[in-house]
This record gives C-alpha cells, sequence and structure tokens, in this order.
C-alpha cells in the first residue's frame, strides 16, 4: 500500500480508502448492504492490504454502519493504526438537533457518532452536504469546538459548489477557527465537473481530495448495460444514492475501459481507478467494496501508469453535464 498525506495537512492517510456505506444492516436505500457478518471479510482483507483510511457517515444505515466499524476497528485493527472519518449533515431523526449543520445538530450527531463507534474522537469529521438554511459562522465555529474539545482532529466537507466552500473556508480563516483540510466529492470517468469547478480552489488552498463513487456506481467497471451486480439491479428503485447519473453517450467511454482492461489484462475497474488516482489534486478515492475482488483491483491500480494514448482514449469522448451533489 502507498501512504501520503491529506491535503497540506499532517494526516497521514493509506492511498485508498475503504468506504464503509455498505458495511451497514440492509435497509431501504440500500438493499445492497452487507451486515455485519458480510462485512467482516472485508474489514479483514483491507487491514491485510494496508488500507487504514476508512470512511463512513452517521446516515449510513441509520447509525449501524458506524457501529459494525467501530466494532470492526477493535476486533482486526486498533484504534491508533485507523485513520477514522464520519460524516453528519442528512437527518437521522425529526428533533431540531436531528440533521443540519446549526450548532446544536452538529454538537448532538458527533456524540452520538462517537458513542456507535466506541471510541473518543474520530480523525476527520466532515460535514455530508452544505447548509443553507445555517450561518456558515455558526457551523464552523460549532466545528471549531469539536476540534478543540478533543473529539475530532481534523475537519473536512463534501459534495456542494465552490462558491460555497470558499465561503466556510473564508469563515473560518476570518476567526481563526479551524479550517477544512479535505473536500469528498463525486469524481470519476464519467462526472469531471470537478475539474472545472473544485479542483483549482483545492490545489490553491493546499486542500485534499476524498474521491466518493470513482467507478460511477460500478457503471465503468463492468461492460456498458451489465446490471449483475446487486446493487445495479435496483437503479433505479430502491438505490438511492446510486440512481442513474449519467448518459447513453458514456457507452463509448466504457467501452474503451473495457478495450484498455482486456489488452492489459486487468479488471476494468482497475484501469479506472488508475485514471482517477493519476489526477494529482486526488489524495485518495474511496473504495466501496462489497466483495474481496473489489479490494484486490483496487490494489492493483497503485501499479499500473496508464499511457498518453489510453489516457485520451478514456478522456476524448466525455460530454460535460451538471455536477451532481445529492
Amino acid at each position: 500500500m502507498e501512504y501520503t498525506r491529506l491535503g497540506t495537512s499532517g494526516l497521514k492517510i493509506s492511498r485508498l480508502t475503504l468506504g464503509c456505506m455498505a458495511f451497514s444492516d440492509p435497509n431501504p436505500m440500500a438493499d445492497w448492504s452487507l451486515g455485519e457478518d458480510g462485512s467482516a471479510p472485508l474489514f479483514r482483507q483491507a487491514v491485510e492490504l494496508g488500507i487504514t483510511f476508512w470512511d463512513t457517515a452517521n446516515v449510513y444505515g441509520m447509525g449501524s454502519s458506524e457501529e459494525i466499524v467501530g466494532r470492526a476497528m477493535r476486533e482486526y485493527s486498533t484504534r491508533e493504526e485507523t485513520v477514522l472519518a464520519t460524516k453528519i449533515y442528512w437527518p437521522m431523526n425529526q428533533n431540531p438537533g436531528g440533521g443540519g449543520l446549526s450548532r446544536k445538530a452538529i454538537l448532538e450527531q458527533v456524540d452520538a457518532s462517537l458513542t456507535r463507534l466506541g471510541t473518543d474522537y474520530v480523525d476527520l469529521l466532515q460535514i455530508h452536504r452544505f447548509d443553507p438554511e445555517v450561518p456558515v459562522e455558526e457551523t464552523m465555529e460549532a466545528l471549531h469546538d469539536v476540534v478543540k474539545s478533543g473529539k475530532a482532529r481534523y475537519i473536512g466537507a463534501s459534495s456542494m459548489w465552490a462558491w460555497q466552500f470558499a465561503k466556510m473556508q473564508s469563515a473560518a480563516v476570518l476567526n481563526g477557527w479551524t479550517r477544512f483540510v479535505s473536500m469528498q466529492d463525486q469524481y470519476n470517468l464519467l462526472q469531471r465537473e470537478e475539474e472545472r469547478e473544485m479542483h483549482g480552489l483545492l490545489t490553491d488552498q493546499g486542500v485534499g481530495n476524498l474521491v466518493w463513487s470513482p467507478l460511477g456506481g460500478g457503471i465503468v467497471a463492468r461492460p456498458w448495460g451489465d446490471k449483475s451486480s446487486t446493487r445495479a439491479k435496483s437503479y433505479p428503485t430502491t438505490d438511492q444514492f446510486g440512481r442513474p447519473l449519467y448518459l447513453d453517450s458514456d457507452k463509448t467511454i466504457v467501452d474503451a475501459v473495457e478495450q484498455i482492461a482486456a489488452e492489459r489484462g486487468v479488471a476494468m475497474a482497475t484501469v479506472a481507478l488508475a485514471w482517477v488516482l493519476r489526477n494529482p489534486v486526488v489524495d485518495t478515492p474511496i473504495i466501496g467494496a462489497t466483495k474481496a475482488k473489489h479490494l484486490i483491483d483496487a490494489a492493483a491500480a497503485l501499479e499500473i501508469t496508464l499511457t498518453d494514448e489510453e489516457v485520451a482514449a478514456l478522456e476524448a469522448p466525455y460530454t460535460p453535464r451538471e455536477p451532481t451533489f445529492f
């Protein structure tokens, strides 16, 4: 495994991140989740591969992912060896502090997450989205207080417009509060809008980049139209986090991934992840593994350097579209 720093912060992370959304109890929003028993082999495999950075969220399985992740961390690794990240924002209940980024919600939801994780702190606390109903000063001061209380070592954000991120970061700078060290956003061969929207800002400010959905929900990891996976079969009925985001014209890109993978004798996922990893803005893609093969294919991407011709074949057919922040 390779390791790097998250942006210009001092936080050392593995070059691949274990995405823990599937490591939750099956639920209406993710009926492809594995549950605790199904998740156990993947936690063990991640530790064996040296994947020390684990990412979850309070809303995954409505808290069950954090519970499963916390127990797995204690069983297969240690708190000191694990870089643990979680996220808050989406509603966990209908109470005034049940969701959003008010001071009340942040303090309540952080404590609830720590209880479920069974730890005194997380290494990276991320806001899952921008909250237009709360002044950014209120949110940033509350996050600063969470860090100063020792409940989080660093803070990060996820999926928003660049102006929103800049506004929040500016509030922290102006008031001497803790700044975001990372942005977690969607970036893959079929969704490249962050190249225009967010990447320049991250580079300028030294903010790290975690990539969610680096395989486009698996679309670039299998031949076009293949819906053999459990998650793919759920489109667009139950899987709210993987609903179709792409265009029929993207078939040309998927076909290029398939051809390059065949020529190299590797999995399509390996080629698609190698393309994500070659971007100097990207610190780590989040691997939402549900099978052992997924982590093996991801680790293989660290060993591949795509040629200029291969990159051109993958990038040339891209059609600009709206960023997706759902």
